[in-house]
């Protein structure tokens, strides 16, 4: 699957044109990769043009235009862009009140291990959690988690041939089903597997 390089990045003057269409078209783009998990948590599927906005507003923010500066985003974030076999999700946990947020986040350790895949007539994939630092405590996990759920080429063709799609997250403190994934959200994540 495509990785982002520097030369395919656009300079800041440019990006600062093409910014308002750009970003548009990835907004619109992201409404097929999310996935609610329950009231409290989120799955946004990332690919290559989610993760090229996400550079290209780091950039932007930053100020960065030095090679070893767009180099070290690169770094950071081409590991999030699917890779032909698998599907990667930033999840948020989502509390809007801070005293809630806190007392959830302690009794969520471990969430990020529980959230699930499954490909209808299949096992469920768990995701593999934060392979880049460990986002947990003792005392509690953090509301921002990066996974991967790497499927089987057995489970890609079940998909192919029209099998649903389901996911879920079953921790004792927060468990949930989503039996069946909308047609739209199972379409853009098919899109990531070769």
């Amino acid at each position: 699957m495509p990785q982002i390089t520097r030369d395919t990045l656009m300079p800041l003057e440019a990006y600062a044109k093409a910014r308002p269409e750009f970003r548009a078209k990835v907004m619109a783009h992201k409404k097929d990769r999310v996935l609610h998990l329950g009231g409290n948590i989120t799955l946004i599927f990332e690919d290559e043009l989610t993760i090229r906005y996400q550079v290209q507003e780091m950039l932007r923010a930053e100020r960065i235009f030095e090679e070893e500066g767009i180099n070290d985003e690169l770094e950071a974030y081409n590991p999030l862009i699917p890779d032909g076999s698998n599907w990667k999700a930033t999840m948020m946990i989502e509390y809007p009140d801070e005293n809630e947020r806190r007392a959830w986040l302690a009794k969520l350790i471990g969430v990020e291990d529980r959230v699930w895949m499954q490909v209808v007539g299949c096992d469920r994939v768990y995701a593999i959690a934060d392979e880049d630092l460990e986002r947990e405590n003792a005392e509690k996990t953090s509301s921002v988690h990066f996974m991967r759920f790497e499927l089987t080429p057995a489970m890609v063709k079940a998909l192919r041939g029209g099998a649903g799609l389901a996911a879920g997250v079953d921790h004792p403190n927060y468990s949930v089903t989503v039996e069946r994934v909308g047609d739209a959200t199972r379409a853009s994540l098919m899109a990531d597997l070769a």
